[in-house]
């Protein structure tokens, strides 16, 4: 039986806690008082999974079985998440190639032969064909790669996007061609967090600049309370609008998953445990890997990291209509994540670690550590956010002035350019978005190499807009303080000198809250 998440109140006996730092963590010992936010220990697997796909296939949500949809003679495309999760990445095999293959055996069935299989990749980076393979099985490769039948969602190429109508509030939807004009549109999803998932599968990530304006602006995002409510988000509600609209147009027929909490392989396994259970073995393994680390070249580092193979358990499988699906997976999510946490504190601190979504094999640049930060790890919560209107954010990361040629070129630039203009999101989004959304040179390395779009490190900034919009200040302990300078922030050596550092806004004895993740909690705050 798994243990649920709790809030633990440190007191004099309370050993140091771990804090995740980028590539690397350290062991941290918090002011008597400071609210620990553990999440809920990993729920057991699913014994059978391909039993619990076939099933989930056969008995949707609202709506007839796959098998039943399935004819000679139609266009059949298959979505699935790119990339950006789950994190870390999975152990093979991962659950989109299980998923994938019952359907391509059931179409196969049918007599189904026109199937292209499409990466929803939105504006991220394209795929290489070593993390196509690793997502869908090498089976699933050869067999549709070579005839290029499989593929990235190319939001830049004219003549492979339809412009399908807007919804009522006038928002454009505008998706991958292929899909808008299939029979039916089978999208797999790793649902990894609340915010993944339902509407924001097709709608966003089978759409162009043109569609994913509408949502992710700084208006929206300000008044998103949180990215991990879809009831609460506006970026949400716009999808779920778009989403309405496009099942008038096609079919859809979504097939969710959800993980459990198990992030972090042997011997890296004790960072899944709260320490004062670590076993011998288990402290041994953390300190020779903390020193190890703290030793390490940054490329080897790097290397080990970036090579780690989450041994997650599948703890749910639903398919069928959107939304109907999507109400079971959320449910299987906040059993997972879901922790009860009463009121807000004056400091909100949190370990940033080495991965986030648009940094799988490359380095989390400054941008990158804020989004993660402030916008992803901040987002965790309903209701509420931890910390007060006002209060205080303390984040841990290294907060490296460095970034990937190869991933993240428009990222320099922005960060160069328009960071030293300004670092307020809606002065940003007026006076430098289009330039940087329309730039021929970036949106080139986007359709042809593997870079992220030339907008995308705005939409990283708009992300923390409603952290910054509430707090009152932001340090960052152990960040480059040249980097850290750079976006308006400040740069501590200890929790100590940032707790200083914050006092003329939350004073000198303040209440402290620290969200003890990863693994994945959302705090429900009361």
């Amino acid at each position: 039986m798994s243990r649920p998440g709790f809030v633990l109140e440190v007191d004099d006996r309370t050993p140091p806690l771990l804090v995740h730092e980028g590539e690397g963590f350290r062991l941290e010992k918090f002011p008597i008082g400071t609210r620990v936010v553990y999440p809920p220990e990993s729920l057991p697997g699913i014994d059978d999974v391909d039993g619990a796909i076939r099933h989930a296939l056969e008995n949707p949500e609202g709506s007839e079985p796959l098998r039943a949809l399935l004819r000679p003679g139609m266009r059949l495309t298959i979505a699935f998440d790119d990339v950006s999760i789950p994190l870390p990445p999975m152990r093979a095999p991962d659950i989109r190639q299980r998923v994938i293959e019952q359907v391509l055996q059931m179409a196969a069935e049918a007599g189904v032969d026109d199937v292209h299989l499409i990466a929803a990749l939105a504006l991220h980076r394209r795929m290489m064909p070593s993390e196509l393979k690793h997502a869908l099985g090498e089976r699933v490769y050869r067999s549709f790669a070579p005839d290029g039948l499989l593929y990235n969602h190319d939001a830049e190429d004219p003549d492979n996007l339809e412009f399908i109508g807007t919804t009522d509030l006038g928002e454009e939807i505008e998706i991958n061609k292929r899909a808008a004009n299939s029979d039916l549109i089978v999208y797999v999803n790793v649902n990894l967090v609340a915010m993944d998932g339902g509407h924001k599968s097709v709608p966003i990530g089978l759409a162009s600049y043109r569609s994913l304006r509408h949502h992710h602006n700084t208006r929206t995002m300000v008044q998103s309370r949180s990215f991990m409510d879809h009831t609460k988000s506006h970026l949400h509600h716009s999808a779920w609008r778009m989403g309405r609209k496009l099942a008038e147009h096609v079919k859809i027929f979504t097939i969710e998953t959800t993980l459990n909490n198990d992030c972090f392989p042997a011997p890296y396994d004790f960072l899944n445990k709260r320490e004062w259970e670590w076993s011998l073995k288990d402290q041994a393994t953390m300190l020779a890997a903390k020193r190890g680390l703290a030793l390490a070249p940054p490329k080897m580092r790097h290397r080990i990291f970036q090579s780690l193979r989450a041994p997650y358990g599948v703890t749910g499988i639903h398919a069928g209509e959107t939304e109907a699906v999507h109400e079971k997976t959320i449910a299987n999510v906040h059993r997972q994540q879901l922790v009860e946490v009463q009121g807000q504190s004056d400091v909100l601190v949190m370990g940033v670690p080495y991965l986030g979504p648009y940094n799988v094999n490359a380095v989390m640049n400054p941008i990158l550590a804020t989004c993660m930060g402030l916008g992803y790890f901040f987002n965790s919560y309903r209701g509420q956010p931890l910390v007060r209107k006002g209060g205080a954010v303390i984040l841990y990361h290294p907060v490296p002035y460095e970034f990937s040629q190869l991933h993240h070129p428009s990222y320099v630039d922005f960060f160069e350019e328009v960071l030293a203009e300004s670092t307020d999101p809606a002065t940003i989004e007026q006076k430098f978005e289009k330039q940087y959304a329309t730039d021929p040179w970036y949106i080139h390395l986007y359709r042809t190499s593997y870079a992220y779009h030339g907008v995308h490190p705005f939409y990283m900034w708009y992300w923390a807009a409603h952290a910054l919009d509430h707090v009152g200040d932001v340090v960052w302990v152990g960040g480059d303080r040249r980097a850290v300078k750079r976006m308006g922030f400040r740069s501590a050596s200890t929790l100590a000198d940032a707790l200083e550092m914050v006092s003329g806004t939350v004073g000198t004895s303040p209440t402290i809250t620290y969200t003890h993740n990863p693994p994945h909690l959302i705090a429900d705050v009361r």
